[in-house]
């Protein structure tokens, strides 16, 4: 036997392992009662803030190993936890314990001429897998919503915050145990061998969906290997259009912010679409602010009239999630231009158009067939948190089960549960 196939049957094994304790465990969570749910993440938020000095040590031996890789700033952003960020995630789970209780709701009812009534019920969805990269917040929000909506979890985080997702990890299985429930319902994949991802894409019947929490690579990989269902979006190259109609003032603060409030996240703006009767007056002091706060623009030939000092943009840029402090620049002379350059080069994750013209708000919001679609808002409020769910494990951009931000309610799927008296079919 190779070493490859050895190391592959032994990640199958210990996925294997992990998924029937999960199976197991999720019987029992998606059987409990909504307060026992909420109660277990009450508990968990409660020693997420005990343990906040140790969560700290433990992010930064991460952070130092990434320093130590060369990694970009960004990324190390989105590794890096602080006091706040940790409170973030303790309200987190608390504000997912707000919610509804997304099992057992009764999505419609009817009764047949025959007296059958019949209703669709919501149901946990069952096992989910979580496939992610450096964010270690991704353990907390993914488990809270997991544990919610009854379903258990097999969490796979990167190499890079291996440290800190662990300790959040145990956090979350210690909440479940303090509330009665068993601590399999939640587990995470103690390894860096990326075999192990391999048996958790291969795990048919065993793990339901497969989320990814990632870059392009990681989601291509998933998306191309998987056997078992996917939830994910590729890229963010999220857009801002300022119509002809913008308020100067909220087009440079949404702009500003969209882009460089935190570069790295999945709803940061990656190209900004200007329209020609308000450019020359807009985008040279919004171009101002934006290089003053250290963001590098790529212009057309027409931005760059108006701004010399931008750089020239290829082709390639249009279709770039940067994730760093570079936004693309184009001016459109229509709002049908800026439909259309969306169309083309979009993620179908979210767009946002500074205007105070209903009729061009509302032309693009219905127009423009994305995940998520705004007015006179930074594209940065793509978030379950900010969408009132307490958190999400992603932003979906497909177009089955879910789309936009996946909080508890889009992991679960749906039973119909038919009452009769006695009918029988001729």
């Amino acid at each position: 036997m190779t070493q490859t196939h050895a190391k592959t049957d032994a990640a199958t094994a210990m996925i294997d392992g992990l998924v029937r304790a999960a199976r197991s465990a999720q019987t029992a969570l998606g059987s409990s009662s909504f307060a026992t749910r909420q109660k277990a993440l009450h508990e968990a938020a409660k020693i997420i803030r005990a343990r906040t000095n140790d969560i700290l040590a433990s992010n930064q031996k991460d952070l130092a190993a990434a320093a130590q890789s060369g990694l970009t700033e960004a990324f190390i952003d989105r590794l890096t936890l602080t006091e706040s960020r940790i409170e973030e995630m303790a309200v987190g789970l608390e504000t997912i314990a707000a919610q509804p209780d997304p099992i057992g709701a009764e999505l419609a009812r009817w009764q047949r001429p025959n007296g059958l009534d019949i209703t669709r019920q919501s149901t946990p969805l069952g096992v989910i897998g979580v496939i992610y990269e450096s964010r270690p917040n991704v353990t907390v929000d993914a488990a809270g919503l997991c544990v919610l909506a009854g379903n258990a979890v097999i969490l796979r985080g990167g190499s890079d915050s291996q440290h800190s997702a662990s300790l959040l990890a145990e956090a979350m299985v210690e909440g479940l145990q303090a509330a009665g429930l068993p601590g399999a319902a939640v587990q995470i994949v103690n390894t860096t061998d990326r075999a192990a991802v391999g048996a958790m894409l291969a795990a048919v019947g065993g793990i339901d969906v497969i989320i990814p929490r990632g870059g392009k690579s990681l989601v291509e990989r998933v998306q191309r290997d998987a056997r078992v269902p996917v939830f994910a979006h590729l890229e963010g190259i999220c857009h801002l259009y300022i119509d002809k109609d913008a308020d100067p003032d909220k087009a440079k603060a949404i702009t500003l912010n969209a882009k460089m409030r935190r570069t790295g996240i999945c709803g940061a703006a990656e190209t900004l679409l200007v329209h020609q009767q308000v450019a020359g007056d807009m985008l040279p002091a919004i171009a101002a602010e934006l290089q003053q706060a250290g963001c590098v623009l790529r212009g057309d030939s027409a931005a760059r009239r108006l701004v010399p000092d931008m750089q020239i943009a290829e082709d390639d840029d249009w279709r770039t999630e940067y994730l760093d402090a570079i936004l693309s620049v184009r001016v459109v002379d229509s709002i049908d231009m800026a439909i259309t350059h969306i169309a083309t080069y979009g993620s179908g994750h979210t767009e946002s158009i500074i205007t105070e013209a209903d009729d061009a708000a509302e032309i693009f919001l219905q127009r423009v067939d994305s995940a998520i679609v705004m007015r006179n808002a930074s594209t940065q409020f793509a978030d379950g948190g900010e969408f009132g769910m307490g958190a999400e494990i992603g932003i979906a951009t497909g177009r089955l089960h879910a789309r936009g931000p996946v909080g508890a309610a889009q992991l679960t799927s749906f039973k119909y549960v038919v009452r009769g008296d006695g009918q029988i079919r001729s």
